[in-house]
């Protein structure tokens, strides 16, 4: 089976502030989704997605954060849930692949612990610190209908979420003229 890049949901989408159900079980088509997200994400390219993301509403993520010069270590959960979370906090400057082009700095706590099924469906628990800390709860927050905007004041989120109307018609607009030109 061959992976498929999916196409990402740009904010905003209402799937994308739906709160995920939790996976059953780790089946094929499970394991499928998680092939097809980590195309996605390396395609896009980002660090981290959520089903979400590509219009699934279950709760399962990939990323994985290791500098572009270095191998890929991918890490795909399923049902993640943080256990613990450091008093000491980390500031990043976040971005997401459903609200391209836009940045904004976000305090979290530094480190945190996970636990989760792998694509094999066996626990797995772990501890994260860094952009891999920030990335995985990132991405939880995703499948409870949260977004990174959300840590910012209201006016900068409306401005945020009207330039991605503008982006979005935009889109819409190329593809209606790539398809007129095709017929």
């Amino acid at each position: 089976m061959t992976a498929q890049i999916r196409p990402i949901l740009i904010h905003p989408d209402r799937r994308l502030r739906a709160e995920c159900e939790p996976v059953a079980e780790v089946d094929d088509s499970i394991r499928a989704l998680i092939e097809d997200m980590l195309a996605t994400m390396y395609d896009a390219p980002g660090v981290g997605l959520a089903a979400p993301q590509v219009g699934v509403l279950k709760r399962v993520i990939v990323m994985d954060c290791v500098d572009k010069d270095a191998l890929p270590a991918p890490v795909a959960m399923v049902n993640p849930e943080i256990l613990r979370v450091s008093e000491e906090l980390n500031v990043h400057e976040e971005g997401c692949l459903s609200v391209p082009e836009e940045y904004v700095e976000v305090t979290r706590p530094a480190r945190v612990r996970v636990r989760w099924l792998d694509a094999a469906g066996a626990p797995q628990e772990a501890d994260f610190e860094g952009l891999w800390a920030t990335c995985v709860q990132h991405e939880i927050d995703h499948l409870d209908g949260r977004l990174f905007i959300d840590y910012v004041g209201p006016l900068k989120r409306k401005l945020i979420t009207e330039r991605m109307k503008k982006l979005k018609r935009a889109r819409a607009r190329e593809q209606e003229e790539r398809e007129a030109g095709v017929a």
